[in-house]
């Protein structure tokens, strides 16, 4: 999986439980709320003020390193 601003959050969830320490990081306490795991990514980041490109990354890294 390739996380991009627009991934929904419960979809990188699915994909890799492991990813919600990144969420939890950003202040994002709400994971199992249906309507956080409906957001993407870009939409969490602006509520949390969090720039998103950097989330992106970190997932995406985390997702490599772990391939």
């Amino acid at each position: 999986m390739t996380v991009t601003k627009e991934s929904k959050i419960g979809e990188i969830l699915d994909y890799n439980m492991e990813t919600a320490r990144y969420f939890l990081e950003m202040g994002m306490h709400c994971l199992g709320c249906p309507s956080a795991r409906s957001e993407t990514l870009e939409q969490a980041c602006f509520v949390h003020g969090i720039d998103p490109d950097e989330l992106v990354e970190k997932i995406n890294g985390f997702l490599a390193s772990e391939g």
